[in-house]
Parts: C-alpha cells; structure tokens; sequence
C-alpha cells in the first residue's frame, strides 16, 4: 500500500487523538439505539474534535488526511457507532466536493468553516411519488436580489446536526439542476427526525421542508461541476458502517462470550468461552470484521485516484481520458465492495447469536442492533443493481453509472 496515499503514522497519531471520543461515543450506543436518542452531543464533540476537518490541509487548519485514512477512521467511528459515520455522509462528501473546486475565496472560505468545525447535512431525496428524475425543489430568484429555496426533501440524514445543508434543487429562472447550501439556521428551515427505519436509528434521518429559505448567491453550485466521484464516495461511507458495525459486533459478542458463566452439558468444553464451536463463530465475524475494513480501505485507494486525477486536472498536470479512467475505477471498487460487504457482514451479523444462547437475545444487551444497522445500511442503494452492473462490466467491458436518480416509473 503507497505511504503517498495511507500514512501509518500520521494514521496512528489521529486514532490516537480520535480514541478517548470514540471511546465515549460506544459507551452510550447501545442506550441511544433503544431510546431513539438522537447524539447531538456525540456530533458536537467530534466536530470540536476536529473530526469533521479531516481532509481539510494543514495549512488550513485541517488534518490533512487523504481518503483512506477518512475511511480507516469513519470505519473506526461505526465501530463506535455506526449511527454517526452515517450522519456524517453528507458532511465529508461536501468537504470532498470543496477540496476539488477551483481555488479562490469561495474555497477558502468553505475551509475555514470546516476547520471551525461546522458541519453540512443532506437534503436531496424529493419527497412522494415525484417521477424519475424529476427536482421540485426550487431556487427562485429574489425580486430584491438574492435567492431562496422552497421544498421538501427526506433521507435527509445528519441535516439535523448540521450549520449547512447541501439541497439537490433546479433553478426555477433557467431550469438547470444545482446544489443550493442552505444555512440550517434560519426560520425557513424545518428538519424532522421522522426516520422509523429498524436500524441506524440515530441518524437525524427525516423529512426537510424549505420555505423561501435564504441562500446566497454563491453557494449556489452548478451540479454539473460537482466531484465526478461523488456517487462512489457516498457509497464507501455505506461500506464504513458495514465493516465499523461488522467490527462493533465482533467486539461485543467477543467480549459476551468471554464473560459467559452457563454453557450446557452437551457443549464442547466445560467452560463456554474455551468451547472451540463457540470459538469458531467469534472468529468467523472477527474475519469478516477484517475483511469488511480491507475492502472499505480498497476502494478508498480508488477514490484517492480519482481526487488525485481531479487535482491534475484543476492543475492542468492531467487529461481528461485518465480522469474519466480514475473514476470509472472507484465507481467499479465502490459497486464491488457494496456487492461483497452487504451480505458477508449481515450474515455474519446474525450467525454471531450462535454463539451465545437465548439470553443473546435480550432487548437489555440490544445486541441485534448491530444486524439491524447493517441490514438497514446494507439496503441503501440496492446491491442487487450493482450485482448486475458489475457483472455487465466484466462480460462486456461496459462502465458503470457514476450519476443517477430515484423516483416513481412513468411518474405514477
């Protein structure tokens, strides 16, 4: 692996520094999932942290980490808890959309905001039956200048502990597709915590609603220059929270076995945590605990190929054929790592309870929250497409999507 792209050093000294909140942050999962607690403290301790300046540079004030030292920590966090590396989705992939735009004052100051620990939350989904493709959320132009953005959005995951909020909208003066980046805190913003999913509980996941909420003109953002590999990076955040909860699982039912007192008389050792059955099935979630976060920091090395190639073609150091390829890989790594993952870490998630006994099952111990949270990660963006597209890249040499849009067929 190139020192270029994975500093271990530099990768220990921030795990070092990020410990003490991770560890704080797992201390309190298991109450906050069965209390449905949203971790707005938890949030703001990470960005205090610094947590959330992570790729910003050094002379930014950032920690000046490439991406798959991100994702060695976001895989860590959802280790922690996987309800923040997903709440933080959005947030690092705005940081990452930032880093590549042309340098200049907008830039900077977007830098400056990240190194003081503010934080961006999502709103694309349009809510109900919209049809394929279709945006109803409007930017308007003002009468007196400015502009302002009605509509309502869900899926809106990490809005709720955000300062911004990156908004999928259409402008309604000439028609073309935008991301407006709403300051969350005004009175035409309303965010809703209206998730029920059975998983990832936390998230701050729920319905967005905008009325004519303010947004200046330049943070209005042309999609069309938005990072190529947006829809890649998103997805690797997905990856993270499978292998952290791979990991978290692997962690607590590795440490219920251990202190397990009552084992039964046609078990394989007197002792239930030295029955080698038992052994077994910890060991087989350690290592798919391991080969989740292998996978995670794999296609991370893709996605820091395609933010060097964008570099080179910010610098005119790079063609656009070898930027098109760079991206292609990390779409293809993301998509064959979503295909792997999903399965091996909820199988492995469920088949952990073998392990144990039926008092593995207690809502007290909540341990099914780690099968919940993969499951509910694991359905983000069907596998089963991906499973598909993959295989059509490699019978008949044809790239994947890198863009595109959910909504109702024909419109109905």
């Amino acid at each position: 692996m190139s020192t270029t792209t994975l500093n271990q050093s530099r990768l220990t000294r921030l795990s070092a520094r990020f410990a003490p909140v991770f560890a704080t942050i797992a201390a309190g999962a298991a109450a906050r999932d069965a209390d449905r607690s949203l971790p707005y403290q938890e949030i703001r301790d990470l960005a205090a942290s610094g947590f959330g300046a992570l790729r910003v540079p050094e002379s930014h004030g950032g920690a000046g980490a490439t991406v798959p030292e991100l994702f060695s920590l976001l895989t860590d966090l959802a280790a922690a808890d996987p309800n923040l590396a997903q709440a933080l989705r959005a947030h690092f992939a705005f940081v990452e959309d930032r880093l590549v735009a042309a340098e200049g004052p907008e830039r900077e100051r977007w830098l400056e905001r990240f190194a003081a620990g503010e934080l961006v939350g999502n709103s694309w989904t349009e809510i109900g039956t919209v049809a394929l493709g279709e945006v109803n959320t409007k930017v308007n132009p003002g009468s007196g200048g400015g502009f302002s953005v009605t509509g309502t959005k869900y899926y809106s995951t990490g809005s709720i502990f955000a300062d911004w909020i990156d908004t999928y909208a259409e402008r309604s003066d000439n028609g073309k597709r935008v991301i407006a980046v709403v300051n969350a805190h005004q009175p035409g913003v309303q965010l809703g915590d209206d998730w029920d999913g059975f998983g990832q509980r936390t998230t701050g996941t729920g319905t967005s609603t905008f009325t004519a909420a303010m947004v200046e003109e330049a943070d209005i953002i042309d999609f069309d220059t938005r990072f190529r590999y947006q829809s890649a990076f998103y997805q690797v955040v997905l990856l993270a929270v499978l292998a952290g909860s791979a990991q978290g699982g692997a962690r607590d039912f590795a440490a219920e076995l251990a202190a397990r007192k009552r084992t039964f008389s046609h078990g394989a050792a007197a002792v239930a945590s030295e029955d080698p059955q038992l052994l077994q099935v910890i060991g087989e979630v350690s290592a798919a605990a391991f080969v989740a976060k292998s996978t995670v920091i794999a296609a991370a090395q893709a996605l820091e190929g395609a933010y060097q190639s964008a570099l080179g073609l910010r610098r005119g150091q790079s063609d656009l054929e070898a930027d098109v390829a760079a991206n292609d890989a990390a779409e293809l790594a993301s998509a064959q790592g979503q295909v792997a993952l999903t399965p091996l870490v909820t199988t492995a998630l469920s088949q952990a309870f073998d392990a144990l006994a039926a008092s593995a099952t207690t809502t007290a111990k909540n341990l099914d929250r780690h099968w919940r949270n993969a499951r509910t990660a694991g359905n983000h963006n069907p596998w089963v497409f991906k499973a598909r597209l993959v295989g059509e890249h490699a019978v008949h040499g044809r790239e994947l999507p890198r863009v595109w849009a959910i909504g109702a067929s024909g419109g109905k």
